[in-house]
């Protein structure tokens, strides 16, 4: 059994979390009793406001250093959770994946360190793209990273530069693996096959139907992502947020077929095929069930049905 610390009254800044996972995540929080803080860019009237269960919102954009220390100085934050990023991979600018990725990130932690440094945990979002697409089967914490493009890159740069804050801040770094649910932008594979169904359309066009992949849930990712916060031995760890089961993209139109009972054509486009493409590409969660205890995502089938009937 694994102890977990009492989060209730805790203050959490948490930036990005009018974000699709930042919603779920500030949900989960809030039902620990925690006080939110939310930090964006915009003004508070984009980020829902007190409809959104933030007791505060504080403005300023990750970039930009001094507003960033402004914000954490003015928070005073028990717990940060940084959820903020550029994170569509075929966002037009690189630029903006190291400025707000790595650099954005960097602003955040140094102004952590100068003005909360009585801050409890730090929760850093990377993700299992640093990893790459080389390797097959099942990945650890301790397989190589070989990110393949520059949203992957700029995320396992942040977590070498979070490395220089080791023994500074309590930090943890979490890599979660391919997840999905309602409000996730229709840019992302399943929203976009969940989508086609929902609107009954007679023809889909993806990329390789075989290769399988480790598919969660946003509402599992969040619940380990507090898990993690209430653990005193995830201080100092770089834990893999995922499954371990996977899925094809055959399979998921199966699925699809079966709760809709709609079927359409799906046509292969080249163009989404990538070359040398892995056939399986999984997480071990290992580390993170021996962090946390009891942990289980639901099914892929559950997490469409919810996506479905939430369309």
């Amino acid at each position: 059994m694994v102890s977990r610390s009492d989060l209730a009254g805790k203050r959490v800044l948490i930036t990005g979390a009018a974000g699709f996972t930042g919603r779920y995540v500030s949900r989960e929080l809030l039902d620990q009793g925690c006080h939110l803080i939310g930090m964006g860019a915009g003004p508070a009237m984009e980020h829902g406001g007190q409809s959104s269960g933030l007791s505060a919102y504080v403005q300023a954009d990750l970039r930009d250093e001094q507003s960033v220390a402004r914000a954490v100085a003015e928070s005073r934050p028990d717990i940060v959770v940084h959820l903020a990023a550029i994170a569509f991979i075929a966002h037009g600018a690189a630029d903006d994946f190291y400025n707000v990725n790595l650099l954005g990130s960097r602003n955040l932690l140094q102004a952590i360190a100068e003005h909360a440094p009585g801050v409890e945990r730090v929760l850093l979002a990377s993700s299992a793209n640093v990893y790459g697409n080389l390797s097959e089967g099942k990945l650890d914490e301790r397989s190589r990273p070989a990110p393949a493009n520059d949203y992957a890159v700029s995320k396992l740069a942040m977590e070498y530069m979070a490395s220089l804050w080791t023994g500074k801040l309590p930090i943890t770094v979490v890599r979660p693996f391919n997840y999905t649910g309602v409000g996730q932008s229709g840019n992302f594979l399943i929203p976009k096959i969940v989508s086609h169904f929902a609107q009954r359309k007679d023809e889909i066009e993806l990329g390789n139907l075989d290769v399988s992949r480790d598919f969660g849930d946003v509402r599992a990712v969040a619940r380990a992502y507090r898990f993690l916060l209430q653990s005193p031995a995830a201080v100092s760890r770089t834990v893999n947020v995922c499954t371990g089961v996977g899925h094809s993209l055959q399979e998921i139109i199966s699925i699809c077929t079966r709760l809709t009972g709609h079927s359409m054509t799906v046509r292969v486009n080249p163009a989404f095929v990538r070359a040398n493409e892995v056939k399986v590409l999984l997480g071990d969660n290992t580390q993170l069930l021996e962090l946390i205890g009891d942990w289980q995502a639901p099914t892929l089938e559950h997490t469409i049905e919810w996506m479905l009937a939430g369309e």
